[in-house]
């Protein structure tokens, strides 16, 4: 979930949730706004329709029959009634809303003089701020006073234009899911190219396809595995041939070794030779470590720790082994028997003593191997993974290697999606972690 949620597809789609998202609720406020204003003009206009309807039909009776025209008129929240002065007065908490109402009676009245309309509170009830009075003048200056009554404006009910744009919203989201999932289903045939490439020695070209963009990488990312195929199998005939040419002038020393008098100088040869024969070994093991042909299968790490601990107690060393005692991974045997095998021996070489724990986890399993000895200074730790660092400087046999041992195993525990570490094991002593994850992701062979 992790992966996914970091991935270039899971961003694009959460910048589009977004930004539709923003645009959607956006539109439907401007929506709703526009539909609310439009509503409210339109209220406005009906009403002062309807006062000025009723002012003419009392106009045009006599005076005695106004009352009684008015009264009849009136109805819902407009009360009418025919006076000879104004009930109004101008302003007051009652007219708040009414501010667009003048302008309309206005409009629509053309007999209607600028001092014949007031708006405001009631007179005998100025202080209610549910109650408005209009009052507008008739020809032979009586009035018409209309009470308003304010009632709560029920708005259109705007659940289906709520449901309309969420569905075109929703259908714009999935639209867009589809479009970068189409958009990146190519890079992840970049990605299995690339755990693939050189398992068997054979480069794995993805398809020549799909959009500008993704064709144009896809030619140069074949292009590059069929250059780096030509490098590798280069620089393996060339392992060979190197390996060949010194191992031949090193038999040969050995078949005139019988010809030595001396046998102090007859045994310091022949050590000189298997020195030779080990650094060969090791450094073509180093050069060779990512190119080994050993299937990917399932592999018992604590089943290899346990016989490297028995060779090692076999041989008078102090090793223990705890923790769990099956810890089945994917990978490849024979590499990671090598890279355990280095570590243990340096612990063994250099710290007398030699611990390993195995721990497992739903995801990887852990093992630590920490030893006694004097450890590896902080500032040091990076640079003695680097191949042919030696912390001690000399060439002796007897006190190390020619710093290869780290190095390969790095190389081995990182080709199967892993990590080494180098940290204390107090009070003293070097604690090495490495970490191999259940189902191997590395890219490269072990």
């Amino acid at each position: 979930m992790r992966a996914f949620a970091s991935s270039l597809a899971a961003r694009t789609m959460l910048v589009l949730l977004l930004g539709i998202g923003a645009v959607h609720l956006l539109s439907l406020w401007t929506y709703r706004h526009a539909l609310d204003r439009e509503a409210a003009t339109a209220d406005v206009t009906r009403l002062a329709d309807r006062l000025l309807t009723i002012r003419r039909a009392v106009m045009r009776v006599v005076p005695s029959e106004r009352e009684a025209v008015a009264h009849d008129l009136s109805g819902g929240p407009i009360d009418a009634h025919w006076s000879r002065g104004e009930h109004a007065v101008a302003g007051g908490p009652g007219s708040a809303d009414l501010g667009g109402l003048a302008e309309r009676l206005a409009a629509l009245g053309d007999d209607l003089a600028p001092g014949d309309v007031v708006i405001g509170a009631n007179r005998d009830h100025h202080d209610d701020p549910h109650l408005a009075v209009v009052s507008l003048a008739l020809p032979d200056r009586t009035w018409i006073n209309f009470s308003l009554v304010e009632q709560t404006s029920h708005s259109e009910d705007g659940h289906g234009t709520l449901l309309s744009t969420s569905l075109m919203a929703l259908g714009a989201m999935v639209l867009s899911i589809l479009l970068v999932r189409w958009l990146t289903r190519p890079l992840l045939g970049f990605v299995d190219a690339a755990r693939r490439i050189y398992r068997g020695g054979e480069t794995v070209p993805v398809p020549e396809d799909g959009p500008t963009e993704i064709r144009a990488l896809a030619v140069a990312f074949n292009e590059m595995q069929r250059r780096i195929k030509r490098l590798i199998d280069d620089r393996t005939h060339a392992l060979a041939a190197v390996s060949h040419d010194l191992r031949t002038p090193i038999t040969r020393l050995r078949l005139r070794l019988g010809e030595v008098e001396s046998s102090v100088t007859r045994g310091a040869i022949s050590g000189d030779l298997d020195e030779m024969e080990r650094m060969i070994d090791q450094t073509l093991a180093y050069l060779a470590g990512d190119r080994d042909d050993e299937p990917v299968k399932p592999v018992d790490v604590a089943a290899i720790l346990a016989t490297l601990a028995d060779d090692q107690i076999d041989a008078g060393r102090e090793v223990t082994l705890d923790g769990a005692r099956s810890a089945v991974i994917e990978g490849r045997r024979l590499g990671l028997k090598r890279a355990f095998a280095n570590l243990l021996d340096n612990a063994v070489k250099y710290g007398e003593r030699a611990e390993i724990h195995i721990t497992t986890a739903a995801d990887a399993v852990t093992v630590a191997i920490a030893d006694h000895g004097p450890g590896i200074p902080v500032a040091d730790r990076a640079r003695v993974l680097d191949p042919f660092v030696r912390l001690e400087p000399s060439r002796n046999r007897d006190t190390g290697g020619w710093g290869l041992g780290l190095a390969i195993a790095r190389r081995i525990v990182e080709s199967h999606g892993g990590t080494l570490e180098l940290a204390d094991n107090l009070p003293t002593g070097l604690l090495v972690r490495v970490r191999l994850p259940i189902t191997r992701t590395g890219t490269g062979p072990g």
